[in-house]
């Protein structure tokens, strides 16, 4: 059968081009025609796609905004010990990452249009209890606790966002578009360190009285949250009204949970842990680490380099993994991150020795970009795993092949989802680790994981003959 035959084939009825609108619900959907593609699909993907990048962003904003603001409690009279600061700054991942887990499967079923103005406008609620609570120090620790953990439902936006936004690309291009969703999205995590410094010094952006430190400054905590409150609204209406619902993507999890009982999910799932698990707890610690460990450099000037250099390599990292294969980008990322953490350990201060703030750092910045890469062909190794599984033997131009090839994308959507889930738990367990144990001894165990990700990844994905090449 020829090309074109096959396009005429497979390409559905445009029966109600209304549909393609803003705001509709797409029935039809065909973005492996080239016909289509063209004609309606690719800028219908587009239009979703810079839709949901900056309401991403800003939920990463939400999910990492007690990362700086920690560390400015104590300073303007909060009574909280050094490790409860870690532990406020480690919550938001404990939720994050449950709730990613929900989301990975009702994002789909919901549909991405209404699921990212729903999932955006309820991040209204902590933002306005943190802007408040911070005004008054004889805030109780357990309150505290719990804004942060509902601040961490922001970070769960990100497995709905990625697994609907697959659906609406072809397989040559879900790389770089989940690259450009997940990478963009994770600069939330250094626009919250980066801007959150500045905002918190600003009395024109205030809503209520500022917060006296010991040095007889003023400064304004609640700034860090009362500044995206309108930002949320907006972004929640133009997803709302901007973006598209699709029928194609609305899967039951009947057709879902199928991938508990998958191998590759829960390899991946290890694999991914190591390389956004150590991104997202690094950017979280980090801020906390600098402080603690070198007070005499300032947390708002280096903290955010570290996120922002992380989340501009996963998408250089899915565009390698695209030219040598994932597997081998993965197991370069995970070597690459171990002799960055051995560095570190390196400059920590030990005894009578200081340190060296400038080797630590630049250790620091190793590493984020090595999680990055990581992260990168992580992702391009999922739906290359599960299609090669669900596709092998099969003709393509069959109803068989077509059926298993609808079974693939559920299943990478959806382990795409589970892996992010599971993984965001490194924001939780890697300041958590700091908080009950001595630097040193956290970082060595960090290098002892990654040492097990590079033999997992080798021995299924990388080596001759490996069950599953990506």
């Amino acid at each position: 059968m020829s090309t074109a035959t096959q396009e005429a084939v497979h390409r559905p009825p445009l029966a109600d081009p209304a549909q393609y609108r803003p705001g509709r619900t797409i029935t039809q959907w065909s973005p492996e025609d080239p016909a289509f593609w063209r004609s309606t699909g690719k800028r219908v993907a587009t239009r979703n796609l810079w839709i949901a990048v900056p309401a991403l962003l800003v939920a990463f904003v939400v999910w990492q905004v007690w990362s700086i603001t920690a560390t400015n409690l104590k300073d303007v009279g909060f009574g909280f010990s050094q490790s409860q600061l870690f532990w406020l700054t480690a919550v938001p991942g404990l939720t994050g990452g449950t709730a990613r887990i929900f989301y990975t499967f009702l994002g789909p079923r919901i549909g991405q249009r209404r699921f990212t103005a729903l999932s955006t406008i309820v991040l209204v609620v902590p933002l306005l209890w943190l802007g408040f609570a911070v005004q008054d120090t004889s805030t109780p620790y357990g309150t505290m606790v719990l804004i942060a953990a509902l601040c961490g439902i922001g970070g769960a936006n990100f497995s709905s966002s990625l697994a609907n936004i697959g659906f609406f690309y072809p397989k040559q291009e879900k790389g770089n578009a989940t690259g450009i969703n997940g990478g963009l999205g994770n600069l939330g995590v250094s626009v919250v360190q980066l801007l959150t410094p500045v905002l918190i010094t600003s009395s024109v952006l205030a809503v209520g009285a500022g917060q006296k430190k010991a040095n007889g400054s003023e400064i304004y905590l609640q700034n860090a949250a009362f500044v995206w409150v309108p930002v949320l609204v907006v972004l929640a209406a133009v997803a709302w009204f901007g973006q598209n619902d699709l029928k194609v993507a609305s899967t039951p999890f009947s057709q879902q949970k199928i991938i508990f009982r998958r191998k590759h999910n829960w390899l991946m799932t290890y694999l991914y842990v190591g390389t956004f698990g150590s991104f997202i707890g690094f950017a979280a610690a980090l801020p906390l680490l600098i402080k603690t460990t070198f007070p005499a450099y300032s947390v708002a000037t280096y903290a955010w380099m570290g996120p922002a250099l992380g989340a501009l390599a996963r998408w250089a990292g899915g565009w390698i993994a695209d030219k040598l294969g994932g597997a081998r980008v993965t197991i370069l990322s995970f070597a690459g991150m171990a002799g960055s953490i051995i560095g570190v350990i390196t400059f920590l201060p030990a005894g009578s020795d200081q340190g060296s703030f400038t080797g630590f750092f630049l250790c620091f910045l190793a590493a984020f970009f090595f999680s990055g890469v990581g992260n990168g062909s992580t992702f391009r190794q999922i739906p290359v795993i599960f299609r090669g599984q669900h596709l092998k033997g099969l003709t393509e131009g069959t109803p068989q092949y077509a059926a298993a090839l609808r079974q693939a994308e559920i299943e990478s959507g959806a382990v795409t989802g589970f892996t992010a889930g599971v993984a965001a738990y490194g924001f939780f367990f890697i300041p958590a680790m700091f908080a009950n144990f001595s630097v040193t001894s956290a970082m060595w165990g960090f290098v002892a994981f990654y040492a097990s990700c590079v033999v997992v990844a080798w021995w299924f994905y990388a080596r001759p003959g490996a069950e599953a090449p990506s």
